[in-house]
């Protein structure tokens, strides 16, 4: 069948669907069996959305699953009503990106409601995820990223907080929001350096903090420094270490040159991503800046 014949098909579904919904309304089809009539109305839109899935028309599918999802709540049965949510909200997501907040949305409502939270975070970072790529609203991202981590600690779930903790500090060292990122890349090093497992990651967290600090302020970034070395002896001997100090050297001598010499002898071992490029140019500029005031 092709994709016409898919769609006619699904029409039909919908049409049948929507009759059951009136007859279930109507006096006496209340008195004879209305509820079951609103669950083949249910079964109807479920088989009609996934025959426009089949047809590509994303659409159509997200708004067939949420017919069913309106007609779940309506009969209370939450679980089959959010479930229904989140697949009008994957559905969406190929063509709507707003729409699919919307139904995620109504999905995360349903399971708080019902106490289930780390199902609700979880689609939080859905959310977070689609307003990063698809409506690229940083700030929107940011917030749904928190809430998903404060429901993810709530459930004890500390490596699926910190995830989404990383992104937020990511984005906010980006935004220059420092002392929100520093928070969070100092306390996701020192949950990291106390795990066997996640140690080793911690020493890429207190560097974070650290440039963080240093795009703020030299002298800060020095004290954090030096706090960070008694904290994880670890980090001491680490190349992220022995970067930061020579790049506060150069910056107190206001040498650019040495400054470029240390960052490019550090990426040949160790390749910089954007993330890390960004903030390196940007404490860079300030000796720039410095170096002019001196002139």
């Amino acid at each position: 069948m092709d994709n016409s014949g898919k769609e006619k098909e699904a029409m039909a579904l919908m049409a049948d669907a929507e009759k059951k919904v009136k007859s279930s309304q109507s006096f006496l089809g209340s008195l004879f069996g209305g509820s079951s009539k609103m669950e083949d109305a249910c079964d109807l839109y479920g088989r009609a959305a996934n025959m426009f899935k089949m047809a590509k028309n994303w659409s159509a599918a997200g708004n067939a699953f949420s017919q069913a999802a309106l007609l779940h709540l309506q009969m209370q049965s939450k679980h089959d009503a959010a479930t229904n949510f989140i697949d009008a909200g994957n559905a969406f997501k190929k063509s709507d990106p707003q729409e699919a907040i919307n139904c995620l949305n109504r999905a995360i409502e349903i399971y708080t409601d019902m106490g289930r939270f780390t199902i609700a975070a979880k689609h939080h970072v859905t959310i977070a995820e689609i307003y990063e790529t698809e409506l690229v609203d940083i700030d929107k991202a940011i917030a749904h990223y928190e809430q998903a981590a404060d429901y993810y600690k709530g459930e004890e779930s500390t490596s699926s907080a910190n995830k989404c903790l990383l992104k937020v500090a990511t984005y906010a060292a980006q935004l220059e929001q420092y002392p929100k990122a520093i928070e969070i890349y100092e306390q996701v090093a020192t949950h990291a350096m106390d795990s066997t497992l996640l140690k080793y990651s911690a020493k890429d967290y207190f560097f974070k903090a650290a440039l963080c600090h240093f795009c703020v302020d030299m002298l800060n970034a020095k004290l954090a420094l030096q706090k960070y070395e008694e904290m994880f002896p670890a980090f001491a001997d680490s190349r992220e270490c022995k970067l930061l100090k020579k790049l506060l050297e150069a910056f107190e001598e206001q040498n650019v040159d040495s400054y470029t010499d240390a960052v490019k002898e550090y990426d040949t071992i160790s390749r910089l991503d954007q993330w890390l490029t960004t903030m390196l140019l940007r404490i860079k500029k300030t000796i720039q800046e410095d170096e002019s005031d001196l002139r």
